[in-house]
C-alpha cells in the first residue's frame, strides 16, 4: 500500500507553507530519508525528507503554491500507484502562481469553508479567522484573503481589515450609503480623524477627470514568500499598535573600549571576536530582567508579563529583514550568547533556518549603525510591547567633566507600544540601559 507524504507540522504557529520547490521528478526511487521538497515557513525555508521507500507519485502541486501543513502532497509506493484526490467533490480554485496546473487539492488540502458569498461563491476561512469575524461583528465576504494562496481569509486578514476601518459618524455611514460612497476613499475631518457629514458631502461631489501620463515600470516584484511576510506584518504592526519613540544618546567611550580589552583577550580562545551587537544584548537582556513591563505581550483580554526572556536580533539577508531569537539570553554568558547568535546567522543567511529559530521573541534588538545611521524608528515586532533601534557609534565634541572633549557617542532608539508601557516606564528602561553602556562595569551589578 502506498505511504502518504504530507507537509509535516513545522512549528506551533505554522499554518500554511509556500512550496519552493520540488527536488525529485514524479515516478523518481526515493528512500526513506532522501529530501524531496523545499517549503518555505515563516521566512525559513528547508527540505522535507521521504517518508517512506520507494517511487514517489507527486500531486498536482505546482512551485509557488501556498498549501496548509499536513496536506497530502505525494504518495510513495509501487510504480504502478497513482496519487489520488481523497474527499474533494470538485477542483479548488487556482491558485496564482499555478494557473495552469488546474488540479484538486487533497482532504487535508482543503481550506474550511465559511459560508456563501455573492451569486453563491463559497468562502473559506481559518477557525481562527471565523471565531475573530464573530467576535467583532465582520463581514469575511469584505475581507481580501491571503491564505492558502489568496482565497483562504486567515486571522490576520481580519485582524488587517479591522485595523484599516474607518471611523465614522453615524449620519456619515448613512450618507456614504445613499450616495454609494465608499468610506475607506474619504479622508475624515472630524475629532480623532472621525469621518462626518461634511466630508461625505464633498466626496460625493462628482470630481473633474485629470488626465495622467502613463508610469513606465522597471521592473515587478512579486510581493509573496518571505517579503510578503514581512509587508504583512510591519503593516499590521503600524495599524494596530500605539506606537511611541524615545531617543537617547550614550556616551560609548568606555563601552568601545571594553569591547576592544575584551576582543583582544578572547578571541582566539572563543573563535570569535564579540562584538557590539553581543555586549549590548548582554545589557538589554539583564535590563528586561530588571525591568519586567518591557518583557511583554498583549493578549485580547490582558497584558501579559513573560517569565523568560527570549531576544530578537534583527539579521538583513538576501531574502528579507529575519530576527533570529536567542532563548533564555539573560541567562547566557556573553561566550554561549555570541556563539549561538552566529549559529542563528549563518542558519539565516543560508536558508536553512529551523522553525523555532524564528519565532517565540519577547523583545527586540535592530542595529543599522554599519549603514552609518545615527538614529531611525524601527517597527514593533509584534506582539512584542517595544524594540530598540541602534545606530552607529560616532565620535563627537560634548562637555565632558566641564570641558570640550571628543566621544564616542551612541544613539539609541526605543519605540514601544503605549498600550502596554507609559512613557516614564519606558524612558526608566532605556535610561538603565544608556547607564551600563556609559559605564560597562554595571553589568556586574545587574
Amino acid at each position: 500500500m502506498a505511504e502518504e507524504f504530507f507537509i509535516p507540522k513545522l512549528g506551533q504557529t505554522v499554518e500554511e507553507v509556500t512550496l519552493v520547490k520540488w527536488l525529485v521528478a514524479d515516478g523518481a526511487k526515493v528512500s526513506q530519508g532522501d529530501p524531496v521538497m523545499e517549503v518555505e515557513t515563516d521566512k525559513a525555508v528547508f527540505s522535507v525528507e521521504a517518508n517512506a521507500r520507494g517511487v514517489i507519485h507527486i500531486g498536482p502541486y505546482q512551485e509557488g503554491q501556498v498549501l496548509p501543513v499536513l496536506t497530502v502532497v505525494a504518495v510513495i509506493g509501487k510504480p504502478e500507484d497513482k496519487f489520488e484526490v481523497k474527499g474533494a467533490a470538485s477542483s479548488p480554485p487556482v491558485l496564482p502562481e499555478a494557473e495552469a496546473a488546474s488540479a484538486s487539492a487533497g482532504a487535508a488540502a482543503q481550506p474550511s469553508p465559511t459560508g456563501s458569498g455573492a451569486e453563491g461563491e463559497t468562502l473559506f476561512a481559518s477557525p481562527r479567522a471565523r471565531k475573530l469575524a464573530v467576535q467583532k461583528n465582520v463581514d469575511l465576504a469584505a475581507v481580501p484573503p491571503t491564505g492558502y494562496g489568496g482565497v483562504r481569509v486567515a486571522e490576520r486578514d481580519v485582524l488587517a481589515f479591522l485595523a484599516q476601518a474607518p471611523k465614522a459618524t453615524p449620519l456619515a455611514q448613512r450618507m456614504a450609503e445613499e450616495a454609494g460612497v465608499d468610506l475607506r476613499s474619504v479622508a475624515g475631518t472630524g475629532p480623532g480623524g472621525r469621518i462626518v457629514k461634511e466630508d461625505i458631502a464633498r466626496a460625493a461631489q462628482p470630481q473633474p477627470s485629470i488626465a495622467t501620463a502613463p508610469v513606465e515600470i522597471l521592473e515587478r516584484i512579486p510581493l509573496k514568500g518571505t517579503r510578503a511576510i514581512i509587508a504583512e506584518r510591519m503593516g499590521t504592526s503600524v495599524h494596530t499598535s500605539a506606537r511611541v519613540t524615545l531617543v537617547m544618546e550614550a556616551d560609548a567611550t568606555e563601552f568601545v573600549a571594553a569591547r576592544t580589552r575584551i576582543k583582544e583577550k578572547v578571541e582566539q580562545e572563543w573563535g570569535f571576536a564579540p562584538g557590539y551587537n553581543d555586549l549590548l544584548a548582554r545589557i538589554v537582556s539583564a535590563c528586561l530582567r530588571r525591568f519586567p513591563y518591557m518583557n511583554a505581550r498583549l493578549a485580547p483580554d490582558a497584558i501579559e508579563i513573560l517569565a523568560r526572556v527570549h531576544l530578537g536580533m534583527a539579521v538583513d539577508t538576501e531574502r528579507g529583514l529575519l530576527v533570529p531569537v536567542i532563548r533564555d539570553a539573560d541567562l547566557k554568558s556573553l561566550r554561549q550568547f555570541g556563539a549561538e547568535f552566529r549559529a542563528l546567522v549563518e542558519r539565516a543567511r543560508n536558508r536553512r533556518s529551523l522553525p523555532d529559530d524564528l519565532t517565540g521573541g519577547t523583545f527586540t534588538i535592530t542595529n543599522l549603525g554599519m549603514y552609518d545611521v545615527d538614529a531611525f524608528t524601527p517597527v514593533i515586532n509584534l506582539p512584542e510591547a517595544a524594540i530598540l533601534g541602534v545606530g552607529r557609534i560616532a565620535p563627537k565634541v560634548v562637555p565632558y567633566h566641564g570641558e570640550a572633549a571628543i566621544r564616542q557617542m551612541w544613539t539609541l532608539s526605543l519605540v514601544f507600544d503605549h498600550r502596554l508601557v507609559d512613557g516614564a516606564p519606558a524612558a526608566r528602561f532605556l535610561q538603565a540601559i544608556k547607564q551600563i553602556v556609559e559605564e560597562p562595569y554595571l553589568l556586574l551589578t545587574a
